[in-house]
């Protein structure tokens, strides 16, 4: 497109410009199609930005710009404060009211829904842990429940997908600190499983999320760098006993094979020590057996030392130190001493 511009008031000279490209969403001017210059355009629009295209349709700007106009016009948080100030406000709302504070609005909701509030509340040490349990009632279905320890309160999740309700043998765990996994196990009725379903804190929701490349029931499971592994357990066929792993990245959200077990294992303990996952349990002829797993060269390794030749109980690893409860009703407390290995 070439447009005729007058450049001087004593020497008309003549020259061929091209039309710059400009954004329609910007390039607003309301020159009339009658006026054929830029001079004539500054007389109608004074002061403003000019466009030489004539071939705009106002129309089209004025819509799109009520819809920006009716995005940038929203009803802030808190009436009478920047949202700046209203955020610093919601923050200090306790865990246990954040439930009813997504149901004032939609902006309040998204809000609480979101990466930035929790984040937030994190970083300035806000953020309250709560212990979630799963009970499972006389007639074998299971519900989760919440328990906030600073408010000493118990509060009841959704219930759990159909699916889920009398599964067996799953496995459970935390990815990205409000992500709540519930995967593999099995069916009464349709046997084991590869369903994979995860509890929002944020949303308080139940989703789902890719299957398993596996069915399994009975497996070992464990986080390490946000990312989950399963390993062995048991399936319908005629190798029951599995030696198989597999690791789901969130971030990605895909599921991975990684390197089998040396043996074929249903685990019934597992723990992540300095970065090594450790698992003990019965191999195919019913015999106890130990493996561990290294995440940076991705290799098994049988383990026979003193470790985990004690090693029947619960386990957690806290600041570099294994404890292990040491009778059944859990009244004492043992702690693995690598300079004896005992």
């Amino acid at each position: 497109m070439n447009q005729l511009v007058e450049s001087s008031t004593t020497t008309q000279r003549v020259s061929r410009v091209q039309a710059p490209l400009v954004d329609s969403v910007s390039c607003y001017c309301k020159v009339d199609s009658g006026l054929k210059t830029v001079v004539g355009a500054r007389k109608f629009v004074p002061g403003s930005k000019l466009c030489i295209q004539p071939d705009i349709n106002p129309n089209a700007h004025r819509s799109k710009n009520s819809r920006r106009e009716r995005t940038r016009v929203q009803p802030p948080l808190l009436p009478g404060l920047p949202d700046e100030l209203a955020i610093a406000c919601l923050i200090r709302v306790p865990r246990v009211e954040h439930s009813k504070l997504r149901l004032v609005c939609k902006r309040w909701y998204r809000l609480l829904s979101g990466n930035f509030f929790y984040s937030l509340r994190r970083s300035l040490g806000m953020a309250e842990e709560w212990v979630y349990v799963i009970k499972r009632d006389r007639d074998g279905r299971i519900s989760l429940h919440a328990f906030d320890p600073i408010y000493q309160l118990w509060q009841s999740l959704p219930p759990v997908p159909g699916e889920y309700s009398e599964a067996l043998g799953f496995g459970c765990a935390v990815l990205s600190g409000c992500h709540l996994y519930l995967f593999g196990g099995r069916d009464p009725l349709k046997g084991s499983m590869r369903r994979v379903i995860f509890y929002n804190a944020r949303t308080n929701k139940w989703h789902r999320a890719p299957d398993m490349p596996r069915k399994r029931h009975l497996f070992g499971s464990c986080v390490i760098n946000n990312c989950l592994y399963v390993a062995g357990g048991e399936c319908e066929g005629i190798q029951r006993t599995l030696r198989s792993a597999e690791v789901y990245d969130p971030n990605r959200n895909r599921w991975s094979f990684i390197s089998e077990m040396t043996t074929a294992m249903v685990p019934f303990i597992g723990v992540v020590h300095n970065g090594t996952w450790f698992l003990k349990g019965l191999g195919s002829n019913r015999n106890v057996i130990c493996e561990s797993y290294s995440q940076e060269t991705d290799t098994w390794t049988p383990v026979s030392n003193g470790m985990v030749n004690g090693w029947r109980n619960p386990s957690i690893s806290l600041n570099g130190q294994l404890y292990a409860l040491d009778c059944q009703d859990g009244c004492k407390l043992k702690v693995y001493d690598r300079a004896t290995d005992s």
